[in-house]
């Protein structure tokens, strides 16, 4: 199996989102972006596979020394073969890897956040970079893209925060912050033993609305200049802000289940995105 075959495999596996956006690219950046989404699968599944968190750390540092010595020169693992190639073409530098490596680091030594701002750094970190680099990919000439980009990626954390809420508390992780629960009077032993109330559905509602938010102003930054080239994004963005409206139609029944939407539904969206220019 090439470098190449691999990171596709990596992603399609996935049923991300994300990769839906990718089948409108052409070649060259859909490799980049598959390539890159790849890596940050590889590092990720380092936490969501995590059995001992010693071996994840060892597994974590393995991965700082790969992004360094892949920099270098000398890429060994499949991921970082198939990504150097366009790390010059696409600006992508050896600080956004290591940035995203940080933030599945805090997964290693964090489970609660006291409040907002910081998640917020937990968010930037996983999710913010790669909203940076991926706009990189997709063509970005306006230096303001970036913005952009933190914001979206931002929005797309939250959503992601708010879908997964049971599933992370099987996990014995709360991504909601500790004082949002406090002003909701949300204990986290009633997420853990995903105890539905009113006021937790409360709580979700506050946490739908800030997401709702940072799309809007996410679409409010992107310069004129590069709407076209940020098709992608767009796309991700109509996919991800439905599935936060679908969660809200259900009324944020998240601690039992995962609520998604099926792959034709995704790519429905993203067509729509491509070809209409709607959201």
């Amino acid at each position: 199996m090439t470098p190449e075959q691999y990171v596709q495999e990596k992603a399609a596996a996935s049923g991300s989102s994300f990769y839906y956006a990718f089948l409108f690219l052409p070649a060259p950046r859909r490799a980049a972006i598959t390539a890159f989404y790849a890596f940050c699968r590889e590092v990720d599944d380092v936490v969501d596979d995590m059995v001992d968190a010693g071996v994840a750390a060892t597994k974590l540092a393995w991965w700082r020394n790969e992004v360094q010595q892949s920099f270098k020169g000398s890429p060994t693992h499949p991921v970082m073969k198939a990504l150097m190639p366009h790390a010059a073409t696409y600006t992508i530098e050896a600080q956004h890897l290591l940035a995203v490596i940080d933030g599945c680091q805090m997964d290693l030594e964090q489970t609660r956040y006291l409040d907002y701002p910081g998640l917020q750094r937990y968010c930037h970190l996983v999710a913010g970079v790669v909203g940076e680099v991926a706009a990189r990919i997709f063509g970005q000439t306006d230096p303001r893209t970036t913005e952009y980009a933190h914001r979206l990626g931002l929005a797309f954390q939250l959503t992601n925060i708010i879908r997964d809420v049971g599933e992370d508390a099987m996990l014995g992780r709360i991504y909601l912050p500790v004082s949002e629960l406090q002003q909701f009077d949300v204990k986290a032993h009633e997420i853990l033993k995903r105890q539905y109330s009113d006021r937790f559905t409360a709580l979700m509602r506050f946490q739908a609305e800030r997401a709702h938010r940072l799309y809007d102003e996410a679409f409010a930054l992107l310069p004129d200049a590069d709407r076209r080239a940020q098709k992608p994004g767009l796309m991700m963005a109509s996919i991800y802000r439905t599935l936060l409206r679908e969660i809200e139609h259900e009324n944020f029944q998240v601690l039992h289940q995962r609520i998604r939407l099926t792959p034709l539904r995704k790519f429905w969206l993203a067509w729509k995105v491509q070809a209409l220019g709607r959201m």
